[in-house]
């Protein structure tokens, strides 16, 4: 059977107070969206892992200027171990039955940057962060925004996980 872990790290000391139950309604999202993702076959009785990073917008900005060559901060960053995109039928091949976990990769939130959305969006912040790493974990699975199409697909999951746990959608509605 394929199990995920999670591995989620308080960066930033802010976020320990964020909402009630924090640390179980981001990992019950990290779990979801990776439950009802599209993945490879390949997947199929494997483990795998993540970490989830909550972090400021300083730590957030010198990844964002790093990796990707933006000097600024953003709500979400997705480090994805590999493109998804390219996996074939036996990808996981060399690891058959491995005893550890395959990693993921890793999702990192920005404290300040979410508390501004959340303010200009009328949204609350549990409601905001539990769509973010939804949102980040899809792109751990391949999912992406680049293309009409693709935005399209990835918004619908993204609003049927979070409806399934009884989320509002965060496209249409702002609900503190």
């Amino acid at each position: 059977m394929m199990s995920l872990t999670i591995h989620l790290d308080v960066a930033f000391a802010k976020w320990k107070r964020a909402f009630t139950k924090m640390e179980e309604k981001i990992e019950r999202a990290a779990a979801a969206a990776f439950v009802d993702a599209k993945k490879p076959a390949s997947f199929a009785s494997r483990n795998f892992e993540m970490s989830i990073v909550l972090a400021d917008d300083k730590s957030v900005k010198a990844l964002n200027r790093d990796y990707r060559g933006m000097d600024k901060p953003t709500n979400v960053l997705s480090f994805p171990q590999f493109d998804m995109r390219k996996l074939d039928k036996n990808a996981f091949a060399q690891h058959p039955a491995s005893p550890g976990p395959i990693p993921l990769g890793d999702v990192v939130l920005a404290w300040q940057t979410l508390g501004r959305e959340c303010k200009e969006q009328g949204k609350s912040l549990e409601n905001h962060t539990v769509h973010l790493i939804v949102h980040g974990t899809l792109h751990l699975l391949g999912y992406d925004h680049m293309t009409a199409k693709e935005a399209k697909a990835m918004e619908k999951l993204e609003c049927d996980i979070l409806g399934s746990m009884g989320y509002p959608d965060p496209y249409h509605d702002s609900q503190p």
